[in-house]
């Protein structure tokens, strides 16, 4: 099988592209409009929407900087974007038991 993205050879049974990170195959995820919690700027809207869209952050950004000053409405627009998007939720790390010990490599 094929990358539809980057067009390199992966395994058959992949659920993401191994080169360029891109879900591939009939891989059926349920895509959320979220506020990550790394990589964002001011409130993380713009790559909220980047994510959600799978395209480039500095594209949604400079899209949204001709909005704010062009028409105006851009300002407005991503302040009700912080309010409405729920932020990402936090990645809880794996709990040890107690029976077991932790190594490092």
């Amino acid at each position: 099988m094929y990358c539809n993205y980057c067009g390199k050879s992966i395994q058959d049974d992949a659920n993401v592209c191994a080169y360029c990170g891109t879900r591939v195959g009939s891989v059926i995820a349920r895509k959320r409009l979220v506020r990550p919690r790394e990589g964002r700027k001011i409130a993380g809207v713009c790559l909220g929407i980047a994510e959600y869209f799978d395209i480039d952050a500095t594209l949604v950004r400079l899209i949204w900087l001709v909005l704010i000053f062009g028409a105006g409405t851009g300002l407005l627009a991503y302040i009700i974007g912080w309010i409405v998007m729920p932020e990402e939720p936090y990645l809880l790390p794996a709990q040890v038991h107690a029976g077991q010990q932790v190594t490092n490599p």
